[in-house]
């Protein structure tokens, strides 16, 4: 397998799966929202740039069925195609190639003309380092052995920016009528793209993609005492199996909203 050729779309995975790559461990899943019978309208990559460099991806089509699916992988092949054409492991080319693919992944979005949309969340792998990039309400999550929380995103909603505002706990905005609202997304005019400063990553730290799916619900204390230490593939595991079983049983308290579930989790092999 070529690093400059590797892809990695997910769709309806029936487990997660595990491998080495850029110099870590990685586990991923995809499914659509159990009993859903349209496409899954999301899209997510792991493009390696190099021995231990490279992007991770994962994006949460909008629009209903084909329209958000074709949104989601139009968004991934933007990223994919800006990469493979500027690999040489440089941060600042990298960082130039998700920017570049995220605009035109607008623009063609954009140019559908039927209302398709896109979130997407990205991170850039550059040894030790990583950097943030996202748009909209899918996750990035870096999270330390001992449960130490390094970053967590923003969602770029009212009910996220009322938490951060105060105006909510995590637990009323956890059960929001308006949580699923978005106020910015790949297919419209005024697309804006946040990105992180770069963190370096310490020896046991995990980098957790997701789309909505995941944190609508699990609290993400919940996740961090998952994926904060052993086996990353087994982490992953158990975090899917309780948010499955929620989507699936509505219990009073307990949140539980069926949609469309993609993680990438990554951690180094290496100490920094």
């Amino acid at each position: 397998m070529s690093a400059n050729s590797f892809k990695y779309l997910m769709q309806d995975m029936s487990e997660p799966e595990g491998f080495q790559l850029m110099g870590g461990t990685l586990a991923v899943y995809s499914a659509r929202s159990p009993g859903k019978l349209t496409d899954n309208e999301d899209a997510a990559a792991v493009l390696p740039c190099g021995d231990d460099c490279g992007v991770l991806i994962v994006a949460d089509g909008m629009g209903g069925g084909a329209v958000g699916e074709q949104a989601s992988r139009i968004a991934v092949e933007s990223i994919k195609s800006e990469v493979d054409q500027q690999i040489d492991g440089d941060d600042t080319i990298l960082r130039s190639a998700i920017l570049n693919g995220l605009e035109s992944g607008n623009q063609e979005i954009l140019d559908l003309g039927v209302g398709a949309a896109t979130t997407i969340a990205a991170v850039e792998i550059q040894g030790h380092l990583i950097r943030p990039y996202h748009v909209g309400d899918s996750s990035i999550l870096v999270v330390g052995q001992r449960g130490k929380i390094k970053l967590q995103t923003v969602a770029h909603s009212p009910v996220s920016l009322a938490v951060e505002a105060g105006i909510l706990d995590d637990a009323e905005a956890m059960h929001h009528e308006d949580r699923h609202l978005v106020t910015n997304m790949l297919g419209t005019p005024d697309m804006r793209i946040e990105i992180g400063s770069t963190i370096q990553l310490s020896r046991f730290d995990t980098v957790l993609l997701a789309t909505d799916g995941l944190f609508d619900n699990m609290a993400i204390e919940e996740v961090v005492e998952r994926i904060r230490k052993g086996p990353l593939l087994q982490g992953l595991e158990q975090v899917i199996e309780v948010t499955a079983s929620r989507m699936e049983n509505s219990e009073d308290g307990v949140p539980s909203k069926p949609d469309d579930l993609t993680i990438i989790a990554f951690r180094l092999n290496s100490p920094a």
